[in-house]
């Protein structure tokens, strides 16, 4: 009922793959959960990202839950990379097999979380007018889920159909035909760049940054290798915890350095890893991504590769990246480069043609005006932070979150911010997130989370905070690792680059395996680093 207050043991906001498992374990526990998804169904940020080419870029037998070995087995994937529609169908799956859709409210946006200091507890108010209140506020909004809207003059004026591949319509869209522009070429555009070929009549991408990308090499799953995994699936979980990114323990391992081999003997294992495909071209070397030397010889075996798929040499010049390989997130694609042989695709470098205006019936560039029927906006996601700040998220003494965070995130672990008690985040800046295969990384800090709270009620305690000196510690920590790295040396979104005014700070934490080892130390020293009250 509108106007009513609510009371609950905790409040899950987001009914993604971390809000569902955080509302199986709390109901394990006995606790009385709401979650609040904004959206019409789980799934997150597969239920809203439904562009044509949606895909995961992490393995499917990987990119699943693990928490449930009956679950494991009864799920068959049928490609190696699954695609949106299954990924949304799993997630849906994992809801109706454990009963969760009763404690979970959905079309309901959070609007504000306010901590009551008096009562120790978090009063929240949605977006239909309902309060309720909690001990426990988990917030589980994604890293990924806050569409960046271009500032681009004349946005509004365009007449013909707009979309943004981060807010895609639930109905098919159907370009057959249509002149279409898509503006960006980050991983979302890399995806559907090539599917909206195939439709429209004649298709203008307008390029400022060209990416690296790998063959993805997808394909249907091979039964066979389903079985087998399947058969030792707690072996391979295992091994890809001790992973520097949580994945791809199966798949042959980096042989040290680039440096430390002939040229020849490097070219051979670089072959076989753009074979395999996908990201696991990251796990070739060990040196890649701290050796500039290094990395400059892994960039360039790319480029020569993403060369020979481009027929146009004035083409392949425009799409050579320029950046550091793999300080920007490394795209896995399905006949990108080979799209832009198409005759009815025509790329434009925005930094030799900018963008001046869009206009009622197209965009104009310095060199012209071009009329289109669709403009799709490819323009990727305020990161790690997006969802966070534009709630009004207020703490002790009032303490809104987004004037804490206005010089950059700060977190202990990523899973909670000084002056906000009781308030945890999945997955938080400060955490390995986005830099790992996050389903496995999600469950990890659910599972954190929940015997913290178990921890909480043996020893009587109502409040938890992070230590402000620990947190300190941890942010200083958080970029003394990513300055070990090539990581910084571009404008990316790991550093809140291309949101314009946001501060610039390296968002997650580099080394899944040293991060899980330093939760567990805390948690054994009674959570040390965090306020207990």
């Amino acid at each position: 009922m509108s106007g009513s207050t609510q009371r609950f043991d905790a409040v899950i906001i987001g009914a993604g793959f971390a809000g569902m498992y955080m509302l199986y374990r709390m109901r394990e526990m006995g606790l009385y959960v709401r979650v609040f998804e904004a959206g019409g169904d789980v799934g997150g940020t597969w239920y809203w990202n439904r562009y044509p080419g949606a895909r995961c870029d992490i393995e499917s037998m990987e990119y699943s839950y693990q928490f449930s070995d009956e679950l494991q087995q009864e799920w068959d994937w049928t490609e190696r990379y699954a695609a949106q529609p299954e990924i949304l169908s799993y997630a849906q799956h994992v809801a109706d097999r454990f009963d969760l859709r009763d404690d979970i409210q959905f079309n309901t946006r959070v609007e504000s979380a306010h901590f009551d200091e008096a009562g120790d507890v978090w009063r929240v108010t949605t977006s239909d007018g309902e309060t309720a209140t909690a001990r426990y506020v988990v917030a589980a909004t994604g890293c990924l889920s806050v569409p960046n809207e271009p500032d681009i003059p004349g946005s509004d004026s365009f007449e013909g159909e707009v979309y943004h591949t981060g807010r895609w319509p639930h109905e098919t869209v159907d370009f057959s035909g249509k002149r279409v522009a898509v503006i960006g070429t980050g991983s979302s555009a890399i995806q559907a760049i090539p599917l909206i070929a195939e439709q429209a009549a004649h298709l203008t991408v307008h390029q400022r940054t060209p990416n690296f990308s790998i063959p993805a090499r997808n394909g249907p799953l091979d039964p066979e290798l389903q079985r087998r995994i399947k058969a030792r699936y707690a072996d391979l979980r295992e091994r890809n915890k001790k992973m520097g990114f949580g994945f791809g323990a199966r798949h042959p391992q980096n042989q040290g350095f680039v440096m430390e081999m002939s040229a020849e003997e490097r070219e051979e294992w670089f072959e076989r890893f753009w074979n395999n495909g996908g990201l696991t071209f990251g796990l070739a070397f060990g040196d890649m991504i701290i050796d500039k030397e290094a990395n400059d010889v892994a960039a360039e075996f790319v480029k020569r590769k993403i060369r020979e798929r481009i027929e146009d040499p004035a083409v392949a010049d425009k799409l050579m990246p320029t950046s550091t390989f793999f300080c920007k997130r490394l795209c896995a694609d399905t006949d990108y480069f080979e799209t832009y042989n198409r005759d009815n695709v025509t790329l434009v470098d925005v930094n030799e043609d900018p963008i001046e205006t869009i206009t009622a019936t197209g965009i104009r560039t310095a060199s012209g005006e071009e009329s289109y029927d669709c403009i799709v906006f490819a323009t990727g996601f305020d990161a790690m932070t997006g969802a966070l700040t534009r709630m009004d998220i207020r703490g002790v003494d009032g303490l809104a979150l987004k004037d804490k965070w206005q010089a950059g995130p700060k977190t202990y672990l990523g899973l909670e911010t000084s002056g906000f008690p009781n308030l945890f985040m999945i997955p938080g800046p400060g955490s390995p997130s986005v830099l790992t295969n996050m389903l496995p990384s999600i469950e990890q800090h659910v599972d954190f989370i929940a015997d913290c709270m178990a921890y909480m009620d043996e020893h009587n305690l109502k409040r938890i905070d992070a230590d402000p000196d620990a947190e300190e510690a941890w942010v200083e920590h958080v970029n003394e690792v990513a300055d070990t790295t090539l990581y910084p040396s571009c404008n990316s979104w790991y550093l809140g680059a291309n949101i314009p005014g946001k501060a610039r700070v390296f968002l997650p934490l580099l080394g899944f395996p040293e991060y899980v080892e330093k939760c567990n130390e805390v948690a054994a020293n009674g959570y040390q680093g965090f306020r207990l009250s």
